[in-house]
């Protein structure tokens, strides 16, 4: 070695064969920036497969999706329908019976993989004990104010998943699990329309003895919600995912705030919040998305308790599918 250069590190030799399960709904503005992060990948084309689910849509997805396996030679690109169930959890079950590799990644087609993503995600898969590896999701570049107040919050991260009270779970936006486990515990519960990824992630990490580990660099990019009816939706769907949980494995509801908590956060955010943070906004030290938080996140509490209130787990949502 020549004086005065650098080691390069020494490329990964643990590389097993992949499936890459991705459900697509109404994916059509989706699928051009998703397949070109599919197609950066990092990971040996020749060991991953990409098996994109269409879960009915009633746009131009199922063309997309068959003009990519044509326009896209590089990587192995696998097509296939379930028309159904009206469910993503029913869409990765499909991807899951279809797929051949020994360990499966799961993402979302709003999703946008970091090129070193399937790399990272696979690696700690070498270590015989971890059954789930789950990978961290970061905030697309955003300019509204909703946009801005999510990525100040990182709702979208997996350190609040990782950190659950119950127990530690990853979101399917970016989750790599064994293959061979889903013999053991089942699959997802088709007919569940939220909760699914703490379901499988608990029923793996409660039932068996395999491990959960965190993999930081596996980065999958998402966009925040950039209206109003967005976000409740999303804190809406939170709610009943508690209800459902809460039906399934027993987790705490939580705890819905009354009337004169509501009054008391809004009177802090007034007299000591809103003065504090418009004089640091003078200065530049302080946004609208600082500013406006505390109604804000009010609004969120306010759209996940009404989830919690008005979900009803249906007696074929708690069926788990068998492989």
């Amino acid at each position: 070695m020549n004086a005065g250069t650098t080691p390069q590190p020494m490329p990964p030799s643990f590389l097993p064969p992949v499936s890459v399960v991705v459900p697509v709904y109404n994916g059509e503005k989706d699928l051009p920036d998703l397949i070109d992060c599919l197609r950066s990948q990092t990971y040996p084309p020749q060991k991953v497969e990409y098996i994109l689910v269409d879960n009915n849509s009633s746009d131009r997805t199922p063309t997309l999706l068959q003009d990519a396996v044509q326009n896209t030679p590089e990587i192995t690109l696998r097509p296939l329908s379930e028309p159904q169930i009206q469910s993503s959890y029913a869409a990765r079950n499909t991807g899951i019976r279809a797929a051949t590799g020994e360990f499966i990644a799961f993402t979302d087609a709003d999703c946008r993989p970091e090129p070193n993503w399937l790399l990272s995600l696979i690696q700690p898969f070498v270590n015989p004990q971890i059954g789930i590896v789950v990978g961290e999701i970061a905030a697309l570049p955003g300019n509204t104010l909703l946009e801005q107040h999510s990525e100040r919050e990182e709702t979208l991260s997996q350190k609040h998943t990782l950190a659950h009270p119950f127990c530690p779970y990853g979101q399917t936006a970016n989750l790599g699990i064994r293959r061979s486990i889903f013999a053991e515990v089942g699959l997802f519960r088709s007919y569940l329309t939220t909760g699914g990824d703490a379901d499988i992630c608990w029923r793996i990490l409660r039932e068996t003895e395999w491990k959960l580990e965190f993999a930081p660099t596996a980065i999958v990019k998402h966009r925040h919600r950039t209206t109003l009816k967005e976000l409740q939706s999303q804190w809406r769907r939170y709610g009943k995912s508690n209800r459902y949980l809460h039906e399934l494995h027993g987790i705490d509801l939580m705890r819905e705030l009354d009337q004169r908590e509501y009054l008391y956060r809004l009177t802090r955010w007034v007299l000591k919040e809103l003065p504090l943070n418009t004089l640091k906004a003078i200065t530049k030290k302080a946004t609208l998305a600082d500013i406006l938080s505390t109604p804000i996140g009010l609004i969120c509490v306010q759209a996940r308790s009404q989830g919690q209130r008005e979900a009803n787990l249906s007696e074929t949502a708690r069926k788990i599918d068998s492989l």
